[in-house]
């Protein structure tokens, strides 16, 4: 039997509506960006405060996309360099980096072009579910990670919960969503990672769920197709369908 495909080529026609559209499932991204933002760096921040470095944090950000948390975590002072493998995303990320400061680069996860123990942290959100070997990407992203580095992530736990919300539901109530946007043989349970990260002299330390506040979504939105504007998120307990956490190398 043929596997599905996660299809990664609709990252190239989004253009602006990374930004602006509501029409599509890349609001949701927009929206759930409102939440990790600050989580991620509230972590780099207390990292660097408990390594004491004393020259800017090198962030690698893989995975990029349209620039949500490259461009942020620019503004927050960060050296950032961010690679994707859309040039079109890329276009975009640079587009809305108001700091002018992030290096975009397009490169493959599988083999950065970096040296070793080059960064001191890397991040990859909405990334893990879209490679067939989450394993060796995650042993590419320690080879460049400096000891003690931290790893940032977000990706979705793989069960039939997950299976009917985040694609199932996305797939019926959002317009133009594409087929195997997500495809959930590619999602990856908490205890995988945990074991992938390990295999990478990587140790998880903490992860923690999100789940959108139900509260945020009106009703007549429900069926019209559109992610409603004041759509939020928030963090949780549970890791049954989308976590974030992060692991520090050895």
């Amino acid at each position: 039997m043929t596997k599905e495909e996660v299809n990664n080529t609709i990252y190239d026609q989004y253009g602006d509506k990374w930004y602006t559209a509501y029409d599509d499932p890349v609001a949701l991204l927009r929206a759930e960006s409102k939440i990790k933002n600050p989580w991620v760096i509230s972590k780099i921040r207390k990292y660097s405060e408990s390594t004491k470095i004393d020259t800017e944090i090198q962030v690698l950000d893989v995975g990029c996309g349209g620039g949500f948390l490259s461009n942020s975590l620019a503004k927050e002072g960060f050296q950032v360099t961010a690679v994707d493998l859309s040039e079109e995303s890329i276009r975009v990320a640079q587009r809305y980096d108001e700091t002018q400061s992030v290096k975009y680069l397009i490169a493959d996860a599988y083999h950065l072009p970096f040296v070793a123990a080059q960064f001191d942290v890397i991040t990859a959100m909405d990334f893990l579910e879209h490679v067939e070997n989450p394993a060796e990407v995650i042993k590419e992203f320690s080879r460049v990670l400096k000891p003690k580095g931290l790893f940032i992530f977000h990706t979705f736990n793989r069960n039939w919960i997950s299976a009917l919300i985040i694609i199932k539901a996305v797939e019926m109530l959002v317009k133009n969503t594409p087929k195997n946007l997500h495809v959930l043989r590619l999602f990856i349970k908490p205890a995988e990672l945990t074991q992938y990260c390990s295999e990478a002299n990587l140790e998880v330390l903490e992860m923690t769920g999100i789940k959108p506040v139900f509260s945020s979504i009106p009703v007549k939105n429900v069926f019209t197709g559109l992610v409603p504007e004041q759509l939020s998120f928030e963090l949780c307990n549970s890791l049954k369908l989308s976590y974030m956490g992060y692991a520090q190398k050895s």
